[in-house]
């Protein structure tokens, strides 16, 4: 028997939607104008703190000394050469590719300035953007966002609940999957939608919220009814990771100025097993990610990939020395990947600092030299169209200091 629901029913219903939809998971995006000539900015954290030795580790030398003898049971051997010095792990070979067509760059021995070594604290001083200081009332993204003058088309949306970078970026809306959005493709006609309209037309808070909500559904929607075809080829794993990336690259599709896209990637804290020879857990974790980033890019490169910025960071990386569980503990100095049409790529920047114990930090961690806003300021600047470094990253704008990662 067909039901008829009163419009009263179907309107407050239509607004459980809503509200459930404001408060789901996934990527962060930001929409602004389309005119704006400024890359969009894709921030994939990788929570857990990886472990950089294992991912560029040294390949000759008394580094490779050092690396094999503090590591005996997790060393990576069939290292692929990023240069005369290092070598990226094997199970990172779907991004080598990029790395050598000169589209994907590496910044080693880079973090934070401050000591710590819990994840907490380490993850709030990146996002941040304020490293020994948790006083901040907005994060690093919010403040380039809001310096710029963003105009949104589409607010803030999450894939992974509103990640501190983005603090107090107040017009956000939440999203697992484009599929979330499809509320307007439920047999909804104009009427219905001019009635919800006009629900949310005042601007209170809610009114405000419920208004941004409905303009994403009008944006999103016509993603949600499946069968997204990626560009030349490309095949996304799907996983959790690359669902998410598949959607960014959605996302991007639509032409509606996609600014900034942050994407969470966890499982990185490997205290345990941490691999068999070159295999096992982290060698999974690294091929998702590798795959993921790789199809991202080719899924793009049809007009779009020489727009996008991605920078892939970790909150720290972990000790020298294996542990007893044949893993590693948490420890300082980090790896950062960046990729996009605008990198000068194939390269690994940075100042190696050796792994000899007296030029380790602490005694125990590799070092870092590169403080990682010096990374992300010269994104910013060079491509994000960003001319006030001192606003997003407050006390660093006398230390920017370019690597020559980006092209202007």
């Amino acid at each position: 028997m067909n039901t008829i629901l009163p419009r009263r029913q179907f309107l407050q219903g239509c607004s459980a939607a809503i509200a459930a939809m404001a408060g789901a998971r996934l990527t962060n995006l930001a929409f602004a104008r389309q005119e704006d000539p400024s890359d969009t900015l894709v921030v994939i954290f990788l929570r857990g703190g990886w472990d950089a030795l294992n991912v560029v580790a040294p390949i000759e030398g008394d580094d490779r000394g050092y690396y094999e003898k503090a590591r005996p049971d997790i060393q990576i051997q069939n290292l692929l050469p990023l240069n005369d010095r290092f070598g990226l792990h094997p199970a990172m070979a779907p991004l080598y590719d990029l790395y050598q067509a000169g589209r994907a760059g590496i910044i080693h021995a880079v973090g934070l300035n401050v000591d710590t070594r819990s994840h907490f604290d380490a993850q709030e001083y990146i996002e941040l953007g304020t490293p020994g200081s948790k006083s901040a009332a907005s994060g690093w993204i919010t403040r380039h966002l809001q310096a710029g003058g963003i105009s949104s088309i589409l607010p803030v949306v999450s894939t992974s609940g509103q990640p501190t970078s983005l603090l107090n970026f107040v017009p956000t809306v939440s999203l697992n999957t484009p599929e979330d959005f499809s509320l307007w493709d439920k047999g909804l006609g104009e009427s219905h939608k001019n009635a919800l309209r006009q629900m949310y037309a005042g601007e209170s808070l809610l009114h405000r919220a419920g208004s941004r909500t409905l303009d994403a559904l009008d944006i999103v929607s016509p993603l949600s009814g499946g069968g997204y075809e990626p560009s030349n080829g490309a095949h996304y794993i799907e996983d959790e990771f690359g669902i998410q990336l598949k959607t960014v690259a959605q996302m991007i599709k639509l032409d509606a100025g996609l600014r900034v896209a942050a994407v969470d990637f966890g499982g990185w804290d490997t205290h345990e097993n941490q691999n068999y020879g070159e295999e096992g857990y982290m060698a999974d974790l690294l091929n998702s990610l590798a795959s993921g980033l790789a199809n991202f890019y080719l899924d793009l490169d049809s007009g779009y990939a020489d727009r996008v910025s991605v920078v892939v960071i970790s909150e720290f990386g972990r000790r020298l020395v294996q542990n007893e569980s044949y893993g590693t503990d948490h420890g300082h100095g980090s790896v950062m990947f960046t990729l996009g049409g605008s990198v000068n790529g194939g390269q690994v920047f940075g100042n190696w600092p050796g792994l000899h114990n007296e030029q380790l930090y602490d005694h125990a961690d590799l070092a870092v030299t590169t403080d990682y806003r010096q990374v992300l300021s010269e994104l910013l600047v060079k491509r994000m169209g960003s001319a006030d470094i001192e606003t997003v990253f407050p006390g660093f704008s006398g230390s920017y200091n370019p690597l020559g990662i980006y092209r202007a």
